[in-house]
């Protein structure tokens, strides 16, 4: 048998016009791009990297292994966008590609590319960050020769997302120059791990250092606002917003129909809706949820079926604002309709916040037995919201038996929540079973289990003003308590009779 015959046929890049990869190999003619009548060839490395390219868009990383290796078998040798291809499509598939990432570094350090190119050095980094192995990002950084923004800014984000703020700050320190990105990294990473008075001081910080905020820097601005209710500063960077290039941007649109919903101007979350020049579902949702969650019934039902005319199909969480509707307005039959709509029609599968719904529906219409009916058979687990909600049914109906079979659902999923026992106790405090009351007391203590105090919060001017019960730290708390007590007067002249509770039941001593 001659050399010939055994010789191996080497294989080439799958391109998209062929059928099979393999066939046809020794008799494939040469791959040229004609421009005005000159024939140049296309660069092999360019040919393979596209096709690799294609198959990492698609969410194939297998695939675009196998066509990595076909590369390097044929002899044709991969550039700094290979690397970087690879790389980033490693780092959207954290749990199925740390072995390939990590062999990846390995070629990538073979050819000192780790340390002497900053793209493929920022994308090996940040393939790791999205894996969680910040150790490994961090010795990827300190060996790069070179840095850029963008390496910075990878860091930053890495670390606020694996949750070490102490170093994405300190990494932010130490930038050498910050831009829009930077300042939206830290501030949405302030934001997503529940820092939100930190993420609007950032905001303020950047706003001083006179850069610019991007769409997605306002955002990440009005989620804070939204979630801590600064409405004063929502409403400012609304006016910014009019002002702005973005200003019709889809998404900071969706948000700010969320801020203004959160903090009760349902009728400014209705105008920024009716102005949107272009609306998607995540609109028609966060209008709906909003006007449910405000008590604006028939408007959250109206928009629910608009939108079906508009030609959106409804999802899991156009049903939740639809089923929020119903419950708040005592509308049984009409929510039980939807949520069959939901699973019959439109064959959306019911999450727990669906379930949720029902319960709720149930339990202010005081079918307390019906909402455990649900309860008990639901396909998943009750959390603590949907078992909370039905305990507080439970206290309003004054049916501390049933409340005593919650309790033990409430105390296997999270036993430390003080809130529940709390409840419970108010409740046999209030038909005047003390011993009960005493009970859930030394089951507290006994558990080391103590009631947090309760928190309240006013904006005045755009600052945040917090209480707890019975606190006199504010700089104004004796203008404050004397405004309490003219009003308590006035409610009692109306015939308000407060509820008492033993207060010292809950003392720690």
């Amino acid at each position: 048998m001659n050399s010939s015959a055994t010789a191996t046929i080497l294989p080439q890049p799958f391109l998209p016009h062929q059928q099979n990869p393999n066939q046809n190999l020794t008799t494939r003619p040469q791959i040229s791009i004609q421009t005005n009548n000159s024939k140049s060839t296309v660069n092999p490395t360019v040919q393979w990297t596209s096709s690799i390219s294609r198959h990492c868009r698609s969410g194939r990383i297998a695939e675009a292994a196998l066509e990595f290796t076909r590369m390097t078998l044929h002899g044709t040798n991969p550039n700094h966008i290979t690397f970087i291809t690879l790389l980033s499509g490693c780092a959207d598939f954290p749990s199925q590609c740390l072995f390939l990432g990590a062999m990846i570094h390995g070629l990538v350090c073979k050819l000192g590319l780790d340390r002497n190119n900053v793209m493929v050095g920022t994308a090996l980094l940040d393939m790791y960050a999205k894996f969680g192995r910040m150790d490994l990002a961090t010795v990827v950084f300190d060996a790069m020769r070179v840095k850029s923004s963008f390496t910075w800014n990878a860091m930053i984000d890495g670390c606020m997302r694996n949750g070490d703020i102490e170093s994405a700050v300190k990494m932010f320190d130490e930038m050498p120059v910050r831009n829009a990105i930077s300042w939206t990294a830290l501030l949405n990473g302030f934001a997503k791990r529940g820092y939100f008075e930190e993420a609007l001081e950032c905001f303020r910080e950047m706003q001083i250092s006179g850069v610019e905020p991007d769409y997605v820097t306002i955002i990440s601005v009005l989620n804070a606002c939204a979630n801590v209710g600064t409405l004063g500063i929502g409403l400012w960077i609304h006016r910014y917003v009019l002002k702005q290039d973005f200003k019709d941007n889809v998404r900071v649109c969706n948000t700010l129909i969320d801020l203004y919903s959160r903090c009760g101007c349902i009728e400014f979350a209705r105008q920024v809706f009716q102005r949107m020049h272009k609306r998607t579902l995540v609109s028609w949702n966060s209008i709906i949820v909003g006007f449910a969650v405000n008590g604006f019934v028939g408007e959250a039902l109206e928009y629910f079926n608009s939108m079906q005319k508009e030609g959106f199909k409804p999802d899991g969480v156009s049903f939740t604002g639809a089923l929020t509707a119903c419950s708040h307005a005592g509308l049984i039959e009409d929510g039980l309709r939807y949520f069959d709509i939901m699973k019959k029609i439109y064959r959306v599968s019911p999450r727990i916040e669906h379930y949720g719904c029902i319960v709720d529906l149930y339990s202010r219409a005081g079918r307390l037995e019906e909402a455990l009916n649900v309860v008990e058979n639901m396909p998943m687990k009750p959390n603590e919201v949907v078992l909370g909600s039905l305990l507080a049914a439970c206290r309003t109906k004054g049916d501390i038996i049933l409340a005593e079979r919650l309790m033990k659902y409430l105390v296997d999923l999270d036993p430390g929540v003080d809130s529940n026992y709390v409840l419970l106790a108010n409740m046999y405090a209030a038909v005047g079973k003390w011993d009960g009351a005493g009970k859930i007391r030394r089951t507290m203590k006994g558990r080391g289990i103590q009631k947090k105090p309760g928190l309240s919060s006013i904006e005045i001017g755009s600052g945040i003003h917090e209480f707890m019960a019975g606190d006199r730290s504010h700089i104004e708390s004796e203008h404050i308590y004397s405004m309490l007590e003219l009003l308590s007067f006035d409610l009692k002249l109306c015939g308000y009779v407060p509820e008492t509770v033993a207060g010292e039941l809950y003392e720690n001593d």
